[in-house]
């Protein structure tokens, strides 16, 4: 008998883990789910390296060399962070040949503080890919207006992104946009373009969160019919967008010359809900081609007992575009919820960004002492 996670590469999805700390690394958990769970990626976030750093002694050592080196706290963070995402990527090297460079791919996040910066942004994603220096790593740049165009600059250098925090089918257009702006910029460079990759990441449970928020105060029966509905059918026309924009004549010749499709990536991908299923963003979005990036609980959950029918997306179409009909009709504005999102977005993680340098500025502090 397949398990569910097997079943689900068979139909063509990807398995990453929204999680990584050095523990993971060391103890070889990160290898072990690669044989048990067929996770074939790492997705990281300021989120998770607070996270990380709070907990254990791995960082330890680490931390006493660079306090009697004298390290600032983003120095620091730097050489934490970027130290972890190398000895990932060396993990999952593997992955990466044997998929041709599609999959055994890890994300790093530039500073979720330059959201609205664009040049520094561009520079810090060059210094990050140069820090790691391993050709499966991933930059993420969130989708935020400033973004975009650093987006195209990244990936005109010959540098593979993960473009985060897309919440509507208006910007991932844009950051479709970006994306073939970015190869072009590269083919011209002279840049491989068969080895750039990148991956779109479209949140889906946070959509649920605020929509049903917003739902619950209008009260009438037929706001409460569309409950727990919006971020399934926001990703499934997000997959219906991704397959009309990669069929377009400017996506084909690119793809004629060597370029990669930009994956849709599946994120936020565990059930805020206790009423939901606990596998609901998993098992209700399987479409070939694409990444479903999960925290380990919601791995677990989908190893145990997810049902995997097959494809669940590509055959919702229309009945997910009559469903934001439907939602418009009992009063909610859709495009306010997506910008709601997207500024709270980059606010949470500005917030555990703004933790991790405390708790990294404690770590220092407590090494000299």
């Amino acid at each position: 008998m397949s398990t569910p996670t097997a079943r689900l590469v068979e139909e063509g999805v990807s398995i990453w883990l929204d999680d990584l700390s050095r523990q993971r690394i060391t103890s070889g958990n990160l290898a072990d789910l690669i044989v048990t769970r067929n996770v074939t990626g790492v997705t990281t976030n300021p989120t998770i390296f607070a996270g990380a750093l709070a907990k254990g002694e791995s960082y330890d050592g680490q931390v006493a060399i660079l306090a009697k080196d004298g390290a600032d706290v983003e120095r620091a963070i730097f050489e934490i962070t970027t130290d972890d995402v190398q000895a990932a990527s060396d993990v999952f090297r593997p992955v990466f040949d044997a998929t041709g460079g599609v999959d055994g791919r890890v994300s790093i996040e530039v500073s979720p503080e330059l959201a609205h910066d664009t040049e520094a942004t561009i520079a810090e994603a060059r210094k990050l890919a140069a820090k790691v220096d391993r050709p499966n790593v991933l930059i993420k740049i969130p989708a935020t207006k400033a973004g975009l165009p650093a987006i195209t600059e990244v990936i005109g250098a010959g540098i593979s992104v993960n473009v985060t925090l897309i919440f509507s089918l208006e910007r991932y257009d844009e950051v479709i946009d970006a994306y073939l702006a970015g190869v072009e910029k590269a083919q011209a460079a002279g840049h491989d373009i068969s080895q750039i990759q990148s991956v779109a990441s479209f949140f889906v449970s946070r959509v649920d969160s605020e929509v049903d928020k917003r739902l619950a105060a209008i009260g009438t029966d037929a706001a409460k019919a569309l409950a727990s509905r919006a971020g399934l059918a926001n990703a499934r026309l997000a997959y219906e967008l991704f397959q009309k924009r990669f069929a377009s004549d400017r996506a084909q010749s690119l793809l004629a010359a060597g370029a990669t499709v930009q994956r849709p990536l599946w994120a936020s991908t565990g059930v805020k809900d206790p009423a939901l299923p606990d596998t609901l963003y998993v098992t209700d979005l399987v479409a070939k081609g694409t990444v479903n990036t999960m925290p380990e609980k919601t791995l677990e959950a989908t190893f145990d007992h997810a049902d995997v029918t097959g494809d669940t997306v590509t055959g919702t179409y229309a009945e997910s575009h009559d469903f934001f009909t439907q939602l418009e009709a009992v009063g909610v504005d859709f495009a306010d919820v997506t910008r709601v999102l997207e500024d709270e977005g980059v606010a949470k993680f500005i917030a555990s960004w703004h933790e991790l340098q405390e708790t990294v500025k404690s770590a220092l502090a407590g090494a000299e002492a």
